[in-house]
């Protein structure tokens, strides 16, 4: 009975360490508390998505709850994106043609950097890319329009995991 309750507490010790609480952010993120987040520069020939990109980013540091969101002056880090691509690629192909594509992937890639507004200096850079699929219809156009905030989606979601965790 005694070695049963050592056992026990042998093992709860053990399996307390495997999980911890706390702050998960990256080293280089721990001071900052506040970002902001301007809108998003547009490389690709996709009109006007500039300030949806944006929007869609802030509303994912938001739900994740990581990073409080300010304006550039009152933040104490600035995330500057840029949307660099846009592409869709087959996925599947109609039946008895397989030329003709009945569903595409959406990728987006999004440039981002986040700088100190004390210092200046880059806390963090690189490119997300995120995706979305969708089926086609009579008009490819509106159904690609359609797709793009799922895929920007997609693309803050990983963005905001990479800012909050690191990976």
């Amino acid at each position: 009975m005694i070695l049963r309750g050592l056992l026990s507490a042998l093992c709860a010790m053990t399996l307390s360490g495997c999980y911890t609480l706390g702050d998960a952010r990256p080293a280089m993120m721990r001071g900052i508390t506040t970002l902001a987040v301007p809108v998003s520069k547009n490389l690709t020939l996709e009109p006007n998505v500039e300030a949806l990109l944006a929007d869609t980013i802030t509303k994912q540091l938001q739900t994740d709850g990581t990073y409080s969101i300010s304006y550039s002056d009152r933040s104490d880090a600035v995330l500057s994106t840029t949307l660099t691509e846009v592409r869709r690629a087959p996925a599947r192909s109609l039946r008895g043609n397989v030329i003709a594509s009945s569903e595409y992937v959406l990728f987006t890639t999004v440039q981002y950097d986040l700088v100190e507004s004390a210092t200046g200096r880059s806390l963090m850079s690189g490119d997300v890319t995120g995706q979305t699929s969708f089926f086609v219809t009579a008009d490819l156009q509106t159904d690609e329009q359609q797709a793009l905030p799922l895929a920007f989606a997609d693309t803050a979601n990983k963005l905001a995991s990479r800012l909050s965790e690191g990976f």
